[in-house]
């Protein structure tokens, strides 16, 4: 069962399909991308989700401007198709470069609503652009023993913050979501806090199942997907991946063991996973897991980091046209910093699955 797209997203998709499809060139989307990318790249699978009829991505507005200025001048029929720069269009080209342009931030606007800030770049992630609210952030609880002394509500210096676990996570996500959404209610709980209307709404869930019993939950809730975490004895510091099913098997962090300074992890593994929401279907659950934190952050900068941002929302339209898919992730640590997954590098992806298609590991 797909997760349809918003009537106001499938109509901009149409749109700019129409673009191509009625252009005198007959452009293909590999034409469009290679023009489109003199101003700067673009993958044709970026062009084909934003063209999507089942799962639509939204453009940046600076992905627009691109189109109108292509799509404004009979210059652009030569072979291969050429942008023309905007300093020299006619002035019979300026008038439709600017209706066009219009048009197109209007159906975009639409999408998102009035309150988006135009020119907003991340407002194009539509992984993380949700349409209704409340957004419900779950982060796990750090234990006692973790916690620093602010963290105690009878220290004059008590910050409530210090009971979070992965907050790295936490506030790469909260900055993200509340631009892609700034006029909704976006919150975030700590497991202890949850409540039952809190679990109806668009939940993100982060963390891994020792210190987020909301994750443990949820991960038991959703038996279609084959991807669980557990303890095992030989490793104190995280909870392994474990995939059921045909060719079913762990997945466990990478480790140096010759460092000066002792162990270093050189290798974490994120479980990024969006279904939907099994307490209100109407709703979705994102998840952004890892065996250790820096998993964690790197699940959660596969879709908020500008680097890789843009092709990884393209690649998850092309390859989970219905919406609902998860996958374990390399996430490589470099002086003690996760970086974030390219989901286009085949061996970024350990294992993927969508209740459409079977699941593929490594």
């Amino acid at each position: 069962m797909t997760l349809a797209p918003s009537p106001e997203a499938a109509r901009l998709a149409k749109r700019l399909r129409g673009l191509r499809i009625s252009h005198a060139s007959k452009l293909t989307q590999a034409d469009l991308a290679h023009a489109l990318s003199q101003e700067s790249s673009v993958a044709v699978a970026t062009i084909s989700s934003w063209e999507s009829r089942t799962n639509p991505k939204v453009p940046p507005v600076e992905r627009l401007h691109s189109y109108a200025l292509f799509f404004c001048s009979d210059r652009s029929t030569t072979d291969p198709a050429y942008l023309v720069p905007e300093d020299e269009l006619t002035s019979d080209e300026r008038r439709r470069f600017h209706d066009l342009h219009e048009e197109l931030v209007t159906l975009r606007n639409a999408v998102h609503g009035p309150g988006e800030v135009a020119g907003s770049s991340t407002g194009g992630l539509s992984t993380w652009t949700f349409d209704s609210d409340p957004i419900t952030i779950i982060c796990p609880e750090a234990p006692l023993a973790e916690r620093p002394p602010m963290a105690n509500e009878k220290n004059p210096n008590y910050t409530r913050m210090f009971r979070y676990a992965d907050l790295d996570a936490l506030i790469e996500l909260w900055g993200h979501v509340r631009a892609c959404n700034p006029t909704a209610n976006v919150v975030h709980r700590l497991p202890s806090e949850v409540v039952a209307d809190d679990l109806s709404s668009h939940v993100v869930v982060l963390g891994g199942v020792g210190w987020n019993r909301i994750m443990k939950r949820m991960l038991k809730t959703l038996r279609e997907m084959p991807v669980s975490q557990v303890e095992v004895d030989d490793l104190k510091t995280g909870e392994i991946f474990r995939t059921s099913g045909p060719g079913g098997r762990e997945y466990r962090p990478v480790w140096d063991d010759t460092a000066d300074n002792g162990r270093e992890l050189l290798e974490d593994v994120a479980l990024l996973a969006r279904v939907r929401n099994p307490y209100n279907h109407s709703q979705t659950l994102t998840i952004c897991n890892g065996i250790h934190s820096r998993g964690v952050v790197g699940a959660v900068r596969t879709l908020t980091d500008i680097a890789v941002r843009e092709r990884n929302e393209a690649f998850l339209s092309s390859r989970f046209p219905g919406g609902e898919f998860a996958l374990l992730l390399r996430v490589p640590v470099l002086n003690g910093e996760a970086l974030s997954p390219d989901l286009e590098i085949e061996s970024t992806r350990l294992y993927e699955w969508s209740p459409s298609n079977e699941a593929t590991a490594e």
